[in-house]
């Protein structure tokens, strides 16, 4: 059967390296991506770190809508190795989503495992990074969805094409980072720098180069910024220019103009550059937003932007970052976000729910007696820390494997107080493996709602499996009389992750029509670690073509 399917299509194997070959059509993407150590220097200082095929960051995944992308995942490291496909609906593929022990088991060490899903309904810019414990912070990439073949973009086509890669850098193994914080019950260490395309540049204590983009006068640019960081939202900005916003998380946006743009761990950005300034360097700078107490680096990753035949001493034109706490700036990019809502690409925004659901998340403290100081920082929803399995969650769904999970998550908080005013007494939580069961093609609201336990703070909370429509935001406590006549349901943009306002709320509504078993959690990695997750069982629909599809044979085993 596979010998007459690969006689009827044109395959290319594209190797991960390469450069795409836009010309070319294509039905099946083959890539491999070999997880080896590599030596690697940063900061004036090296160290080994995880990585794919050799780069930092991974090589970027090339495809067109409706593709069918092949990925063997080969693990040559002495630690486990999963692969989420960030943003890829993942319709009935959920067996390929990545997430450990959520919808497989790890890639063990020495072993392998194909991942096999179609892009459909999606183009623009994604991203693919590790799901497993710290290890994000150097096993990442891009993903290029392009239009079909003979779609043109919905905006100008831009002369050339650049993909900017924001992440961290630690100094330290980040997985020791993060191991010890859990050990004393505290926070952890922030990184040491941010990066551009894996570079910090110069800074105080290291005169290392940084990222360049070379442009030539008059002509456009589209930007693919991914933000790849585990625990910050970031700042972009190039000193004298402004950026046409065209495209968020592979979804197409009513363009709009900014100098800054504001993306959160696991969100994507398309912007449009014109080089329309005299020649010479501009500063390209990134820097990390943080509205409340919690402490960060405070260092601004810089690349540059150089105008071809610029003198290679010419001074560079310097760019002034927003505050750190720079909320306003924060507020007025994501107020401008609207879904393009044409009749090619239309806003599908469910105008009646199913299921009404409150999400309350935050911070807390348990008891923690092995803990240096007697307690620890742990994070919730619904006052529920999520506790991970030792075996896949869909795994237990699939085969009715029972004393995995229980289908309890409660839709609402179990105690109401005032969300963003005094916290309670009482800020320790329950710990419980927990999903909330959906029926196929129901509709789902949730009011995402920020608590200011310990302190408030922003929030970029991705779910696996789905788009969303981000019908509503606000500072403060949701109110369920009069809020919901504010809503947006003509063109709320559409994403797959969003930043819940510090000390306010966010409301999404989706349709459940991917059955399977889809993650939803905070996409600051130290809030999943610590517990800031939870995960929808969506049943299976009526006949196969409304049901997950069997496991792969060569699904990992735990």
């Amino acid at each position: 059967m596979a010998r007459r399917v690969l006689a009827i299509v044109l395959v290319v194997v594209v190797a991960a390296a390469c450069t795409f070959p836009v010309s070319v059509e294509s039905t099946i993407r083959h890539y491999k991506f070999t997880v080896v150590m590599k030596n690697t220097s940063r900061l004036c200082a090296s160290k080994a770190i995880v990585v794919v095929n050799g780069k930092f960051p991974g090589p970027v995944l090339y495809a067109r809508e409706g593709d069918t992308v092949l990925v063997r995942v080969a693990n040559h490291v002495q630690e486990n190795v999963s692969i989420h496909w960030h943003g890829v609906k993942q319709f009935r593929t959920g067996w390929s989503d990545g997430p450990a022990y959520i919808t497989q088991c790890p890639i063990q060490p020495g072993q392998s495992y194909l991942y096999n899903f179609t892009l459909t309904g999606q183009r623009g810019t994604l991203l693919w990074h590790s799901h497993i414990n710290w290890q994000r912070a150097t096993v990442h990439g891009a993903i290029v969805i392009l239009p079909k073949l003979g779609v043109p973009y919905p905006f100008p086509k831009p002369d050339k094409e650049e993909i900017i890669v924001l992440g961290e850098w630690w100094n330290s193994n980040v997985e020791d980072v993060i191991n010890d914080a859990m050990q004393l019950g505290i926070p952890p260490n922030v990184s040491d720098a941010h990066t551009i395309n894996g570079l910090p540049g110069p800074t105080p204590t290291c005169s290392s180069k940084g990222y360049n983009l070379e442009v030539e006068s008059g002509k456009t640019y589209l930007l693919r910024v991914v933000n790849a960081a585990l625990n910050e939202e970031m700042f972009f900005k190039i000193a004298g220019h402004r950026l046409r916003v065209v495209e968020v998380d592979a979804t197409y946006v009513k363009p709009f103009e900014t100098d800054t743009i504001f993306v959160g761990p696991g969100q994507t950005t398309n912007a449009v550059l014109t080089a329309d300034q005299k020649a010479g360097k501009y500063q390209i700078a990134i820097s990390p937003f943080m509205d409340t107490i919690v402490a960060t680096d405070n260092q601004t990753a810089t690349a540059t932007l150089s105008y071809k035949g610029t003198q290679l001493l010419a001074s560079t034109a310097l760019t002034i970052m927003p505050l750190q706490n720079a909320t306003p700036v924060t507020s007025t990019f994501a107020d401008s976000l609207r879904s393009l809502n044409s009749r090619l690409y239309p806003a599908n925004v469910p105008l009646s729910v199913d299921h009404s659901l409150v999400f309350a998340i935050g911070v807390g403290v348990n008891p923690c007696p092995a803990c240096s100081s007697g307690a620890r920082v742990v994070a919730d929803i619904n006052n529920v820390s999520f506790v991970m399995p030792t075996t896949a969650l869909l795994q237990a769904h699939y085969y009715n494997i029972s004393g995995v999970f229980t289908d309890d998550f409660p839709g609402t908080p179990r105690m109401p107080f005032n969300y963003t005013g005094t916290p309670p007494a009482n800020m320790q939580t329950q710990n419980g493996t927990k999903v909330y069961r959906l029926g196929f093609n129901s509709t789902v609201q949730i009011v995402i709602q920020g608590t200011s336990i310990i302190a408030p703070e922003s929030h970029p909370t991705h779910l696996h499996g789905f788009n969303f429509y981000v019908v509503g935001k606000g500072l403060g406590n949701f109110d369920p009389r009069n809020d919901p006549g504010k809503f947006n349901l003509i063109d709320p943009v559409e994403r797959n992750t969003v930043s819940v306002p510090t000390a306010g709320w966010t409301a999404i509504r989706f349709r459940a029509d991917n059955p399977g078993v889809w993650f939803m959690h905070c996409h600051l990695e130290i809030h999943t670690t610590w517990g800031l997750k939870m995960a929808f069982l969506v049943e299976n629909g009526k006949g196969p073509y409304e049901s997950i599809l069997p496991p792969p044979s060569d699904l990992p085993k735990c």
